[in-house]
C-alpha cells in the first residue's frame, strides 16, 4: 500500500513535517533492522517441533522442550539486538540491564543440544553441536554492552541524570507509537512519527550536552508523559466510535508539541553558540595577555 508523506508540495503538508516524518523513518530503520535479523532463527524450532511429531512420545517431549527453548533465545536475541541499536545510536547510555545477546547465545546452545539428542547423536555428540551452536551465535551477533556509554568532561551523576530522562523520553514515544499503529492509520501515524523526530532531536541535543538537562527535562518528561497519556485516551475513544472532533484536538496537540518542542530545542542550540562564542571571547583575551595576536 502506497503510503503519503507531507512535504513542501504536498497538498497539506509543510516542509518541516516533510523532513521531520523522513527522519523519523531513518530512525525506525535503525533501531528495527536488528529484529528482522533474529526472524529467521524461529524458524528451527518449528523444524525440531514437526520433524519429531513421529518419532515417540519421549522424543516429542524433548522436541518441545527443545523448541520452546530456542524460541526464547530466538525472542530474546530480538530484544538484544535492538537493545544494542539503541545503546550505539546514543551519545550517553546505560548497559542493558539483562544481557539478552548472551542469553540468547547459551540458550541457543541448549535448544539446539535438546534437539541433536532426539536423534542418533548421542550425550557427546549432543552437548558438542550445542557448544558449537552458542559460539557462532555469538560470533554471528556479538555480545551486549558490558559498559555505561559516558562523555569525557562530565560528571556521571549528571550522566545517569540523562541516560533516565532519555529512556523514560523513549519510552513514552515507544508507547504512543504502538498505540497509533494499533489504529492502522497511515496519515496519523506519520504525524506522529513528525512530532517524535522533533522530540529526538531534542533528546540529541540534550545527550550531546548534558547541561541542557535542567532547559529540557520538564519537555521530556512532563510533556511527553502528557502526549502518551493523550494518545493512549484518544485511541481508546477512536475504537469504540470515530470521532472526526477527537482526532482534529489531537492532531491539534502534536502540531502544538512540535511548535514547542522544536521551539526550545532551538534555544538550547542557541544557548550553545552564546556560550562557545563567550569561550573563544575569554580565550582570545587570554592569548592577547600572553602576549599572542590571534590572527580571527
Amino acid at each position: 500500500m502506497a503510503k503519503r508523506f507531507g512535504g513542501k508540495f504536498s497538498p497539506d503538508g509543510t516542509t518541516q513535517g516533510g523532513d521531520a516524518i523522513r527522519e523519523a523513518a531513518v530512525d525506525e530503520r535503525v533501531v528495527d533492522a536488528a529484529g528482522a535479523r533474529a526472524t529467521v532463527l524461529f524458524v528451527p524450532a518449528v523444524i525440531v517441533l514437526f520433524t519429531s511429531i513421529n518419532d515417540g512420545p519421549v522424543t516429542l517431549g524433548l522436541a518441545v522442550v527443545g523448541a520452546a527453548v530456542l524460541t526464547l533465545a530466538a525472542w530474546l536475541l530480538r530484544d538484544g539486538l535492538r537493545a544494542a541499536a539503541a545503546y550505539d545510536a546514543r551519545k550517553v547510555a546505560r548497559k542493558p540491564a539483562i544481557p539478552r545477546k548472551m542469553f540468547a547465545s547459551a540458550l541457543t546452545g541448549i535448544g539446539i543440544a535438546i534437539s541433536a539428542y532426539t536423534g542418533d547423536s548421542g550425550l557427546i555428540g549432543s552437548v558438542l553441536y550445542g557448544a558449537i551452536a552458542s559460539a557462532l551465535h555469538v560470533t554471528a551477533f556479538g555480545i551486549d554492552p558490558l559498559t555505561d556509554k559516558r562523555m569525557e568532561g562530565v560528571d556521571t551523576f549528571q550522566q545517569d541524570r540523562v541516560a533516565r530522562v532519555v529512556d523514560q523520553a523513549e519510552a513514552h514515544l515507544a508507547v504512543m507509537k504502538s498505540q497509533i499503529e494499533a489504529l492502522g492509520d497511515r496519515p496519523l501515524q506519520s504525524r506522529v512519527l513528525a512530532f517524535q523526530a522533533i522530540a529526538r532531536k531534542m533528546i540529541r541535543t540534550v545527550e550531546e550536552d548534558p547541561r541542557d538537562l535542567t532547559s529540557a527535562r520538564k519537555f521530556l518528561s512532563v510533556y511527553l508523559e502528557g502526549a502518551k497519556d493523550a494518545t493512549i485516551k484518544f485511541v481508546d475513544l477512536v475504537r469504540r466510535k470515530p470521532d472526526p472532533v477527537a482526532r482534529e484536538n489531537y492532531e491539534a496537540l502534536l502540531t502544538d508539541l512540535e511548535n514547542n518542542f522544536a521551539a526550545r530545542t532551538e534555544k538550547l542550540l542557541s544557548d550553545d553558540r552564546t556560550d562557545m562564542d563567550i569561550e573563544i571571547k575569554v580565550l582570545r583575551d587570554r592569548l592577547q595577555r600572553e602576549g599572542v595576536k590571534p590572527n580571527v
